[in-house]
Parts: structure tokens; sequence; C-alpha cells
């Protein structure tokens, strides 16, 4: 009897948090369409030419730092379609306001947390990210956006370029706007080129 009424109180738990959990997926949903949370700080988007997954859990735990890194995965949809995106067109809006992501030399002028933020990343867990479409791809670690000082960093790159199941990953910093927990985002991106080409994610900072 003592284990069908814990059974029965689990029951109700979930009745009642089902609700919630369907008004932040419709607030994400609306942000982004397409968007889904796969936990653990992590979001895709498989609805667009671009397809993207991004994994805010760093974001989430430095999320008073002036400046904030998301990882950005990126591939085209179609495998036979090759897509340039430019750093200049990755684009965060915020509140409703659009931010662009700093220069490499304004990142490391301003801010000394970028090494610091790439260790603290690779020791946390990335169950949502490999739960994403992110697990069929290839993702080379030759360069990204924001590579750390270091003597084995890869190389800085102002575009990043995906084709067949070879993606971009990189971590993309955003100037802090003043985050708060429970805020939403969206981060979106462009091909080089034809502006039809496009991704966009939306993030909730829990």
């Amino acid at each position: 009897m003592k284990s069908l009424r814990v059974v029965s109180l689990l029951l109700l738990a979930c009745v009642l948090a089902f609700p919630q959990q369907m008004q932040e997926q419709s607030e994400l949903d609306k942000l982004a369409p397409g968007t889904e949370d796969l936990g653990v700080g992590a979001f895709q988007n498989e609805h667009n030419p671009i397809l993207m997954a991004v994994d805010a859990s760093l974001a989430e735990l430095m999320i008073k730092d002036s400046y904030v890194m998301f990882v950005v995965y990126m591939a085209s949809k179609d495998q036979n379609q090759g897509i340039t995106v430019p750093a200049k067109n990755v684009v965060m809006v915020y509140k409703g306001q659009e931010y662009h992501m700093p220069s490499l030399e304004e990142l490391r002028k301003n801010y000394a947390g970028a090494l610091r933020d790439l260790s603290f990343y690779r020791h946390l867990g990335k169950e949502g990210i490999i739960a994403s479409w992110v697990r069929f791809y290839n993702f080379p670690e030759r360069s990204n956006f924001f590579p750390p000082v270091s003597l084995r960093a890869p190389l800085a790159v102002d575009q990043g370029y995906m084709y067949g199941f070879s993606g971009f990953r990189t971590p993309c910093y955003f100037k802090n706007p003043g985050f708060k927990k429970g805020d939403y985002l969206v981060i979106k991106v462009s091909d080089k080129s034809n502006p039809k080409l496009v991704g966009q994610c939306a993030i909730e900072l829990d």
C-alpha cells in the first residue's frame, strides 16, 4: 500500500510538471521554431538549412562574467550543400536587440578568462549535445573563432565551412548585456553569400 502511494505521488508530480515543460518548450519554439531543449544546458534546431546545436552549460555557470561563452555546432542539412558562416554573421538576439560577437582582438584585450572557460568546459558533461544530431557529424579541431592563447591552440579563423558530414564547432562569445537566470535568447547564423541559408537556436539560461 505504501509503495502504491509513492507511485501515485510520483505520477501526480509528473502530471503537474508537464504543463510547465510544455510552456517552456512553446517559449523556445516561439523564439526559434523547431528548437528542442535537450537538458543540461543543451539545445538543438534541425528545422533550417543550417543545423544548429548550442551548449550553454558554461554560460549558465558563468552568467555574471563580462563576456559569456556558448559552444555552437553547425552543419549543412543538405550534405551536398557547402555553407560558409563568417563570424560577423553570428548574432545573438536578447530582449529584442541584436548583438554581434566581439572581434578576437577585442576579447583578448578585455577578457582574461578564455583559457579558463575552455578548460572548465572540457570537464562539464556533454550528455545533452551527444543526444543531438551532432553525433552523426565530424567536427575537426583545426580551427575556431576564439582559440585561447596557448601553444596547442587551434587556428583562429573568421569563418567556418561545412560540407557533407563535416560540421563546424566553435566557442562563440558575446558581451554580457545583463543576463539573469530564466532569460531566453536566440543565436542566429547565416551563409556568407546566400541569405536564405540560415540557422537559429533558442536558449533558456537555467
